[in-house]
């Protein structure tokens, strides 16, 4: 048996991850091996240290027998400063003393700097954001990019407020062979809870892991249905389909265990240490899958230091997208008839959700989360003796979350922040059930313009770009006429009528903010979009800004095809632009500067950097490369030459759309 298995655990497997942050207010998230007792050292620039005890703001939620999430909302009496570095050390009290994260976490820290450090932000100024973090892909880690953002020598104004991971922060769908094999051994050697599993070929956890299937063949353990749907089906007595409609399945995740080892094993080098990640057996053909896929995800663990020493020093807010839970996921109604009609695929999606809830969801707003956070406490410390989870308590817990409608929230920033839930409050085509469901139904969008009322400009984030590349969700919309919308994702805006007509007329009406700026992921390509109101003296301006993967890319020479078909078949002259439910909005594409021939789209993993100006009008946009080479920045074609987003920003005009421009969406 490897060494290091018989090594301590080390105090802390993962984080702190800095969170929702505020002048009054400090939220922080971390997985320690065991209980621990915890003080926060603040040094804000200009004024004197303090020190706050945190065991009463501190709540800790065993996942294991020696794994213990701590998840920290901290008060502060007297507000901290803005746009001043902020010192901090998250301290260990023991009984010898006391220890910094100079001590257990100097991976956390820059060269040459004795703590790690964060900034409040008066305004949201600049931030960064992204999607889509894929560990086995051949591109580079775009948090990276934010690393060497911040190792740069800046001023305090410079630091970005905020970074937005727009979906997709995991994939539990679709893993790597050795990335699954170090979630068991990270199991073991934690001791994370198992669970018995209703409905499925296995009776439990244990028997999962021990499979022979369990590597690259999980597809043949994924629950399946008998299918009535076409004629055919029904003549034939119905046919077997898996529930599941990823391609990309083989190794989907399962237990709540396995969807915690991965976040574990995505957000922190630490984990990697205590395990020793030996091929399972597999065939020769399965063998060369799992090699080629072993060097990918080594050079993913190169990274993972610097990855960490993001998230411990920018404030980080998350949202879902399938990726999260599963691919597809309530992507039309008979899907969600399907996967919550079965014990073990309910199972599968509510241990998804149960993670997201514990390491993405509870950071970004808190309060929302007490009651389910309670039930989820109450859960893990009923545990039985043998470490199992309670059947029915989680089951219980899992429906309560299913039902669950405060995944959103709205930051009271300036300017305004709304972070949108495209994924668990859809418009279902009751009429026609395999059809696309609307991305929010009717109560969610009017809640969502609500909380638009009245703001002078706000920053929306939609995991799904809510102004995309006709041409592809065009052939979206071929494949739903066809009957098969899940073979091609076919979730955007404008796929449910419904929804699409109702989101429109929210821009157009008189109260909303006169600026809008929408940030998305999901796609795998990059983006932008100056929108307005066709025949509209004083329309709002509406930016498309599209920033996908983090650490995944679209087929490169697919992606060429896309993007001059679309150039050509989407012309200003083109009648193809009246059959859009856009054709009352204007839609100006921005061109990467680094474009060979007039490209619209840029693929290429890494982040995406908005600067705005004192409006909250987007006046630079970048895109930041993760295999380091110079940004890309996003600029409008006009008569007299390349135009920057500020001189767009300050024009506001409503004349014909540009030259090359998509005049109708």
């Amino acid at each position: 048996m490897p060494d290091n298995l018989h090594t301590p655990l080390p105090a802390v497997l993962a984080g702190p991850l800095l969170r929702r942050l505020e002048p009054g207010r400090l939220v922080l998230w971390l997985v320690a091996s065991r209980e621990l007792s915890l003080q926060l050292w603040l040094h804000p620039d200009g004024e004197e240290p303090r020190t706050l005890a945190l065991d009463a703001h501190c709540q800790q939620l065993p996942l294991g027998r020696h794994a213990v999430l701590h998840l920290l909302d901290v008060p502060l009496e007297r507000a901290l400063p803005q746009d001043v570095r902020i010192a901090y050390d998250l301290q260990i009290i023991a009984a010898d003393g006391t220890r910094g994260m100079a001590d257990w976490a100097a991976h956390l820290l820059h060269d040459g700097a004795e703590h790690a450090d964060f900034v409040l932000r008066a305004r949201l100024d600049q931030l960064l954001h992204g999607s889509c973090r894929k560990p086995h892909h051949a591109a580079d880690d775009g948090l990276l990019c934010a690393d060497r953002l911040l190792a740069e020598p800046h001023d305090a104004t410079q630091r970005p407020a905020l970074l937005l991971m727009s979906g997709d922060q995991v994939y539990v769908d679709d893993v790597a062979g050795p990335m699954l094999c170090a979630i068991h051994q990270l199991i073991a050697r934690l001791g994370l809870f198992d669970e018995q599993l209703e409905g499925a070929v296995v009776e439990d956890s244990q028997a999962l892991y021990a499979d022979p299937v369990g590597y690259y063949r999980r597809a043949e353990l994924l629950p399946e249905i008998t299918s009535n749907q076409t004629l055919r089906d029904k003549f034939f007595g119905g046919v077997k389909k898996p529930i599941f409609t990823s391609s990309s399945a083989d190794n989907h995740l399962v237990t709540f265990a396995e969807m915690i080892a991965m976040y574990l094993l995505v957000w922190s080098p630490v984990p990697w240490t205590l395990i020793e990640e030996t091929p399972p057996p597999l065939d020769e053909q399965r063998q060369q899958r799992y090699a080629d896929e072993r060097q990918r995800i080594a050079a993913f663990r190169q990274g993972l230091g610097q990855a960490a020493r993001v998230l411990a020093h920018l404030p980080t807010l998350m949202i879902f997208d399938d990726h999260d839970v599963t691919d597809d996921w309530n992507l039309s109604a008979r899907w969600e008839q399907t996967a919550y009609g079965h014990p073990f695929s309910r199972r599968i999606i509510g241990n998804a959700l149960l993670a997201y809830l514990l390491c993405q969801g509870w950071g970004n707003d808190p309060q929302a989360f007490a009651e389910p956070l309670q039930a989820c406490r109450d859960l893990l410390l009923q545990r039985q003796a043998d470490d199992h989870l309670q059947a029915k308590a989680q089951d219980a817990l899992i429906g309560q979350l299913l039902e669950f409608q405060h995944w959103h929230y709205v930051l009271p920033t300036t300017p305004a922040l709304l972070v949108l839930d495209t994924r668990t409050r859809r418009w279902r085509s009751e009429g026609h059930l395999s059809k696309p469901s609307g991305l929010m139904d009717w109560e969610a969008l009017c809640d969502f313009q609500q909380a638009l009322l009245d703001h002078p400009s706000c920053i929306i984030v939609s995991a799904a770009p809510m102004f995309g590349v006709k041409l592809i969700e065009g052939i979206q919309k071929l494949f739903t006429y066809a009957g098969h919308p899940l073979l091609v994702d076919a979730e955007n805006w404008m796929a449910h009528r419904g929804a699409a007509s109702v989101m429109v007329n929210i821009f157009r009406h008189s109260r909303t903010p006169g600026d809008f700026v929408i940030l998305s992921g999901d796609v795998h390509y990059s983006f932008v979009y100056r929108v307005s109101i066709r025949l509209r003296r004083n329309s709002p301006t509406i930016w498309q800004i599209t920033s996908s993967g983090i650490k995944n890319e679209f087929p490169h020479r697919l992606l060429d095809w896309f993007d001059r078909l679309n150039r050509w078949l989407y012309a200003p002259w083109s009648p193809l632009n009246w059959l859009t439910k856009r054709r009352r909005m204007r839609v100006t594409p921005l061109i990467p500067d680094r474009s060979r021939s007039g490209e619209r789209l840029w693929n290429g993993a890494g982040l995406g950097q908005v600067f705005f100006d004192a409006q909250g009008r987007p006046e630079r946009i970048l895109h930041l490369n993760a295999d380091g080479s110079k940004p890309v920045t996003f600029v409008a074609e006009r008569d007299e030459g390349p135009a920057t987003v500020a001189q767009l920003s300050s024009a506001r005009r409503t004349a014909a759309p540009e030259d090359g421009g998509e005049s109708l969406r």
